[in-house]
Formats: structure tokens, C-alpha cells, sequence
């Protein structure tokens, strides 16, 4: 699952708007807005965090660490 500041993170990281974020995900705006200001894990349905997760990786965000440990974003490397 993701964070919150993956989140953050990985929006800043491209520069995107949280309407664009939406667009991509399919996830409404105001749930991205709900999600986005905690910390850890968001209280989200996982399809929900699944669908956010998605659009970010098919634009290039690869997630690292886990909740507990380490959680960040970077770009993909290169394979």
C-alpha cells in the first residue's frame, strides 16, 4: 500500500495538479484531497490507493520502502 507522502511525493515529482492526478487515476478530487494531508497509509479503499498507484507508475513513478520503513518514490530506472 501507499502513503500519503508517497502521495505528495510523487505528484510534486511530476508536477502534477490534484485535478490532474485525478484525471489520471479515475479518482475523484476530493478523495485525492482527503488523502493527501495524513500520514501512513491512507484510510482508502484499496482499489482506490491501487488505481492512484497505477497512474503514477504509467507515468514513470516507481514506489520504494514499505509503510514502515523507508516509503519514497523515485523515477523508474531505466532496464
Amino acid at each position: 500500500m501507499i502513503t500519503s507522502g508517497q502521495i505528495r511525493a510523487a505528484r510534486a515529482l511530476l508536477k502534477w495538479t490534484g485535478k490532474e492526478l485525478a484525471e489520471a487515476s479515475g479518482v475523484a478530487f476530493s478523495t485525492l484531497m482527503r488523502l493527501e494531508p495524513g500520514e501512513g497509509v491512507p484510510g482508502a479503499q484499496a482499489k482506490t490507493l491501487d488505481a492512484i498507484q497505477k497512474a503514477f507508475e504509467s507515468a514513470g513513478i516507481e514506489f520504494i520502502g514499505t509503510p514502515d520503513s523507508g516509503a519514497g518514490v523515485r523515477w523508474k530506472l531505466p532496464r
